[in-house]
């Protein structure tokens, strides 16, 4: 374990060559094997990360291939209705990101000919493309290096250059990434460091000492699982009045009524003439 006290020292080239050694050598024993590292097609990984966003590896691995069976390339899912993509989404959660997966294949379709791009500059100009999610794709589809930091690879550079420092920013840790980065290989490196970062939180999860730490609320009786009951609800009835809604859910609170309401801030729900739908 090689420990940086911020202001961040980056390492020297030894010690660069021994953490890429433990690294490498964790991956060559014990690497996962997940359908989204078996492809470099672009769109394929980027409905992988999409659904990655805040969600386990092992509930991603079914509906992404339900999912791919159910639009096979951007240009089906560009001409699915909105109301297709959320019912394929359920049991994921955070339905926004399936409004953002649509809204992006529609605008690659319509801009950029059905082929997402490589270019950094491109990928940000799309809908519900940010930069983590451009450089994963750079990176995963393309083999280009980028400086990509999540939980699990933020957890490695906590326990190997941050030992016993609480409160670590994102700022501090970005450059001992970037000068780690195997820039031959990113894609391989990336997923090296993704599954050491998941062993390490087996026994001890350094990303708790992260700055940006936030631990989670448990889904039962939340809003987060109230909205999804919502767009469950709809995705069956189809359009209803509010009345009937509330009828159709057993136990309606005013845990519902936020829901109902965010579910319309973030057009999930729409509103015409008194009757609640998803959006068409």
């Amino acid at each position: 374990m090689m420990s940086i006290t911020p202001p961040t020292r980056l390492p020297p080239p030894e010690v660069i060559e021994q953490f890429r050694n433990t690294v490498y050598t964790h991956y060559t024993k014990r690497g996962r094997d997940f359908p989204w590292r078996r492809t470099i097609d672009a769109y394929h990984i980027l409905v992988s990360e999409v659904m990655l966003q805040q969600t386990q590896t092992g509930r991603v691995v079914n509906k992404y291939h339900e999912f791919l069976e159910r639009f096979p390339d951007i240009k089906t899912l560009a001409q699915s209705s909105a109301a297709d993509v959320l019912s394929s989404w359920q049991g994921l959660g955070y339905n926004r990101r399936a409004l953002a997966l649509h809204a992006t294949a529609r605008a690659v379709c319509l801009r950029l000919g059905g082929h997402l791009p490589q270019e950094k500059e491109q990928l940000l100009a799309l809908p519900g493309i940010g930069p983590y999610t451009a450089a994963a794709i750079r990176t995963f589809a393309f083999n280009l290096p980028e400086v990509l930091i999540e939980t699990n690879i933020r957890t490695v550079y906590l326990h190997e250059f941050f030992a016993g420092i609480n409160r670590v920013r994102d700022r501090d840790v970005l450059p001992v990434i970037e000068v780690t980065l195997d820039r031959v290989q990113p894609r391989r490196w990336y997923q090296a460091l993704m599954d050491y970062g998941a062993r390490l939180k087996e026994t001890e999860n350094a990303s708790r000492r992260s700055a940006h730490h936030r631990p989670q609320n448990p889904f039962r009786g939340s809003r987060r699982e109230a909205r999804g009951i919502i767009l469950q609800t709809l995705l069956r009835t189809g359009p209803i009045a509010r009345s009937m809604l509330v009828a159709e859910i057993e136990g309606w609170d005013a845990r519902f009524e936020d829901a109902l309401q965010a579910l319309q801030n973030d057009s999930l729900v729409v509103v015409t003439d008194s009757v609640l739908s998803v959006p068409a």
